[in-house]
């Protein structure tokens, strides 16, 4: 007769349950622009291609994002009222917190210097808007190792 093995849970597993139940999760982006229907539509395609997206209007309130949900992206618009995006940036990867979270600069401003800017205060990539859905999705995926 074959022999079954039974494997109980204690408490002390609860932890390790966590760990699993929340690596199951789809990955998620902060997308931080004052313009709502560049956070809608970059929403839209990004919930469809499975990823659950956070919605910011302003600085201050997408670094509370961050810092409260650890996302695993920042989509960031370069110019927004109160906080502007460099200054999240750097705010973003000064911290030991945060620091680890990637960021994809977002902005009208495509020249070399701006771009050379962004890099400067820590963002991992720049694209300019008009954002090609396409071209977002290879880089959100390239960077959150998918």
């Amino acid at each position: 007769m074959p022999q079954t093995s039974t494997t109980s849970l204690t408490f002390s597993d609860a932890g390790a349950l966590d760990d699993w139940a929340a690596a199951l999760e789809p990955p998620t982006v902060l997308i931080a622009d004052d313009d709502e229907d560049v956070r809608d539509l970059l929403g839209t395609k990004l919930r469809a291609a499975g990823y659950r997206t956070l919605m910011a209007a302003d600085g201050r309130t997408a670094m509370a994002l961050a810092v409260g949900e650890r996302p695993q992206l920042v989509l960031l618009d370069v110019q927004m009222p109160g906080l502007d995006g460099l200054g999240f940036c750097y705010e973003l990867h000064s911290s030991p917190q945060t620091a680890d979270i990637p960021v994809i600069f977002i902005s009208g401003r495509a020249d070399q210097s701006d771009m050379e800017l962004g890099r400067m205060v820590g963002a991992e990539d720049y694209l300019a808007k008009p954002i090609d859905p396409a071209e977002l999705l290879r880089r959100v995926a390239r960077l959150l190792g998918d």
